[in-house]
């Protein structure tokens, strides 16, 4: 607990004291005045306060205004000791709003509890911890057994098994060797490792997903904009209707007693309040988000919540996404005199500065480093390859539209797997094939998808041989190959204009020429643990561990969150209409009417931290 809500407590226990002698004793006159204005005030002073600031900024129909005016008005009718219960009352319901909200907050700091506070750095055989921020790339970093691992880098020494579950809610610990990439935030359960540094700290997956959470807030869903102008709308209303009722009845009703109406309505005030509307709406999509980031899926904001609960394309990449693109070489064909060693050796040195899957696959075969100079003038063509000078001579790595859009002669080449051709000094030099495997989930995620009713298509620069194998064996219908990015951002286009309004278009990629169709679909989904930078900044939602049924799951807690809140809404408002009418009618006292709106915010708050557990 809080000390603000330990102060709130405390003074709910000292007005309650004050209330209870009040009760026994029954003081009369200026006594019984002073005594429940010392309770009144010692836990609702505060409320008032807030209501008469809200009122010179402009805010005037809040719930502070709405139980100022009520029980200041029951103090004018001598209605002293409801006066102090209903604020009692209030105060009792607030303190167990806060509560609610500050474990949720919890529970997703907790999770989320990544941030590593140290980074060790070994000079003259002395360990020193400094800053993480103040970590250079290429510095090495020491690990402890326990230890956070603080900036993303590669194992440079050491062995160890390391916890990624706050990062890709993946429960199995993962070992880890020299020349294995790690993320910072895993912990490292075992051994001692040595990392060199290849991120800044700011740039760190760590300090990415830290963001991430922190702006997830900012962002609005259409529910909660609809409770805000709901508020605007209702919250004067009511008091229109509580003026109304004061006033109409003594004057058209014979024998009405304003009294007795001006009682019904202060009433009406107290039930009016929209509490339950105001804390369970923002804090059920506060808690979807942090039960997705139990299992590794980050989503940027409450509004892409509602997008991902329906929809009508899930369009996905390949390369990455679909399938592991961990690539190896698999064939490797020269022409025109040159030998396997030769292609080999060009294609990865020219490819050497890219950071395509196919890239690392290449330079992973030939296995040697470029030397300075040796390498030069590098250009990445998008949706072509690459081209380059190596050891003097002009190299073309790519595949068969590089080759055509530079006029070289070769022999095009049907097989599975992705084709590179090379060319040097613009003579045909041979081919190298490169095969890709499915992930292992793929096949279930696309079946899950279609089970919730939307369309899957794939996209991908890679050959239609190799898409069309892939889609096949994911059954995929809709498959488009051989694409440039532009040419992927007009197709979801064509989707988007296609779909139904209250409907959405997912798009799921990995690579940095997926930044583009990120942006522009409904709801960007970016493979976090091996995607580029520029598709984790472009996407809307980040799977943290590369796994294609995490989009699945995405869309059952997305679903789930929208259920509770429409639950939420539901029960709140029609709870509210009939109390208020009971109100209205004289059937419902103030302590009535202030059970029943802290009954209804407290059933609320806890449906909808339903939405932490998946």
């Amino acid at each position: 607990m809080t000390d603000e809500q330990k102060e709130v407590m405390t003074k709910i226990i000292v007005a309650i004291s004050v209330l209870v002698l009040a009760i026994l004793f029954q003081p009369q006159g200026v006594l019984k005045f002073a005594i429940y204005f010392i309770a009144y005030f010692i836990v609702g002073a505060e409320i008032v306060k807030d209501a008469l600031k809200n009122l010179i900024s402009g805010k005037i129909f809040d719930e502070n205004f709405l139980m100022s005016i009520a029980t200041l008005g029951a103090f004018a009718i001598q209605e002293y000791p409801e006066a102090v219960a209903v604020m009692i009352l209030f105060q009792i319901g607030e303190l167990f709003q806060s509560y609610a909200v500050e474990k949720s907050c919890k529970s997703i700091t907790e999770l989320m509890d990544i941030r590593p506070d140290y980074a060790n750095i070994e000079s003259d055989g002395r360990i020193t911890k400094i800053p993480p921020e103040q970590v250079e790339i290429g510095d090495e970093i020491t690990v402890m057994t326990g230890e956070k691992i603080p900036l993303d880098g590669v194992v440079t020494e050491g062995n160890a098994l390391i916890d990624c579950k706050a990062l890709t809610g993946e429960s199995i610990p993962t070992e880890v060797k020299a020349g294995t990439s790690v993320l910072s935030g895993c912990i490292n359960l075992n051994g001692v490792l040595k990392i060199k540094v290849t991120k800044p700290f700011s740039e760190s997956t760590v300090a990415k997903i830290l963001e991430l959470v922190e702006n997830a807030a900012s962002k609005k869903a259409r529910a909660e904009k609809f409770i805000t102008k709901f508020a605007r709308i209702y919250t004067p209303f009511v008091v229109i209707l509580a003026v109304l009722i004061t006033i109409l009845p003594p004057l058209i009703i014979q024998d009405a007693q304003f009294e007795d109406w001006f009682k019904r309505a202060l009433t009406f005030l107290v039930i009016s309040c929209p509490c339950a509307l105001v804390i369970s709406i923002p804090l059920s999509f506060f808690s979807g988000i942090g039960g997705a980031s139990r299992a590794g899926i980050l989503i940027k904001g409450s509004n892409y919540l509602e997008f991902l609960a329906s929809p009508q394309y899930v369009v996905f990449d390949k390369t990455g996404t679909l399938t592991k693109g961990a690539f190896d070489v698999t064939r490797i064909e020269p022409a025109n005199a040159y030998n396997g060693y030769d292609l080999l050796k060009y294609a990865a040195l020219a490819e050497s500065f890219s950071s395509h899957p196919i890239a690392h696959s290449l330079k992973k075969a030939y296995g040697t480093e470029p030397e300075n100079g040796e390498v030069y003038d590098v250009k990445e063509i998008a949706g072509r390859g690459v081209c380059a000078v190596v050891e003097g001579k002009k190299v073309l790595a790519g595949n068969e539209k590089l080759m055509d859009e530079n006029n070289i002669k070769y022999e095009r080449i049907n097989v599975t797997g992705s084709v590179i051709y090379i060319a040097i000094d613009n003579i045909y030099a041979g081919y190298i094939v490169i095969s890709d495997e499915i992930k292992n989930s793929a096949l279930r995620t696309i079946c899950d998808l279609k089970n919730y009713g939307a369309k899957i298509a794939m996209l991908t620069g890679d050959s239609k041989i190799v898409a069309d194998k892939v889609a096949k064996e994911l059954k995929i219908c809709d498959v488009y190959s051989e694409l440039l990015p532009a040419q992927k951002v007009e197709i979801v286009e064509k989707f988007i204009n296609e779909k139904r309004p209250e409907k959405s278009v997912l798009f799921c990629g990995d690579g940095i020429n997926d930044a583009p169709v990120l942006m522009r679909a409904d709801v960007g989904i970016a493979m976090g643990a091996l995607g580029s930078d520029a598709a984790i900044e472009a996407a809307d939602v980040v799977i943290m561990d590369d796994d294609p049924s995490k989009i699945a799951l995405g869309v059952k807690i997305a679903r789930k969150t929208l259920t509770i809140v429409k639950e939420n809404i539901a029960f709140a408002i029609g709870i509210k209409l009939l109390f208020l009418i009971l109100g209205a009618m004289g059937l419902m006292t103030m302590w009535g009417a202030v059970f029943a709106d802290v009954g209804v915010s407290v059933i609320a708050i806890l449906n909808a931290l339903r939405a932490l557990k998946i």
